[in-house]
């Protein structure tokens, strides 16, 4: 706590804005910006390693936060003060740091996979910069960040070596979405158990369930993506490239934000809101791609 004291009292308003547009780089529409632009339009090998390395490491990040229950830091100590813009993003337990989380395993797993060590800097950098944040606004300590930062760079690893071939085996992609499906159900029973005991409020296992949701939703995505889709990230111009890429965006937040006013936000509607936008990402939408836009493929 005495760190977060110290950085406390070099804030200013102006390191309060920038601190604060740091952070939502580990925010969720930032992760769909940029996972869908690499899925759909770059390159979807890519987009697989760091599909798999986020869902896992989100879904032990949200796990660990729910069993072990740690509150934030201004709850506490209650002579910390937070920045108060922080807070409307700062939901749930404070141990370890999901917008950590987020950042370290999109832009680690995306650095790990470049060649230009300009990108692989910047993509490195990054996490470190929204760790640093986060203790910045007061709404995580320094051991927060640094397990996320951790189980993020071992998830990676890993990752990296499971999904080192090129080759596609479906009895092998069936095993992996599997492993992932039931991980997901595992949180979602743990979530449930501490819910209805009375261990944990509501509100504490919306993030959990979402991320859970979301899981499924990009593990059976991958799953028949890869087996029996296979559409190319090609186009035939930049112009289409870029009108794909819009339109599934715009496709994602109908489902994100729009499927609320027909299913609510009860915790069922969110497991299912996730999954159906995760399944939209890997799935519908690539249908789309290669009845529209798609050339030859291309991976």
């Amino acid at each position: 706590m005495e760190l977060l004291r110290q950085i406390e009292s070099i804030r200013t308003p102006f390191l309060d804005t920038i601190i604060g547009l740091i952070t939502r780089l580990g925010e969720e529409t930032v992760v769909v910006v940029v996972f869908c632009a690499i899925f759909w339009c770059i390159s979807k090998k890519m987009a697989y390693v760091i599909g798999v390395a986020f869902f896992i490491s989100g879904l032990t990040v949200q796990g660990m936060k729910i069993c072990f229950r740690i509150d934030r830091p201004w709850v506490a100590d209650p002579t910390l003060n937070p920045v108060p813009a922080a807070l409307e993003y700062s939901t749930g337990y404070s141990f370890p740091s999901g917008h950590t989380q987020s950042a370290a395993a999109l832009f680690g797993a995306l650095g790990a996979q470049m060649k230009s060590k300009a990108a692989i800097i910047i993509c490195f950098t990054i996490p470190v910069l929204v760790a640093f944040s986060r203790m910045y606004l007061g709404v995580h300590t320094l051991i927060d960040v640094v397990t996320s930062l951790l189980i993020c760079a071992i998830l990676i690893f890993i990752t990296l070596k499971v999904l080192a071939h090129d080759k596609i085996d479906k009895k092998r992609e069936f095993i992996i979405s599997s492993v992932m499906v039931l991980y997901a159900i595992v949180v979602i029973i743990t979530a449930a158990i501490l819910y209805s005991n009375g261990t944990i409020e509501q509100k504490y296992i919306a993030d959990c369930l979402k991320a859970a949701g979301a899981g499924i939703g990009f593990a059976v995505g991958m799953f028949i993506e890869r087996v029996y889709i296979d559409f190319s990230v090609k186009s035939k111009s930049l112009i289409l490239q870029i009108l794909k890429f819009v339109l599934g965006v715009i496709g994602v937040l109908a489902i994100q934000e729009g499927l609320k006013l027909i299913i609510g936000t009860e915790l069922i509607a969110d497991i299912f809101r996730y999954f159906l936008m995760l399944t939209w990402v890997t799935v519908f939408y690539p249908l789309i791609i290669k009845k529209c836009f798609a050339t030859d493929k291309g991976k």
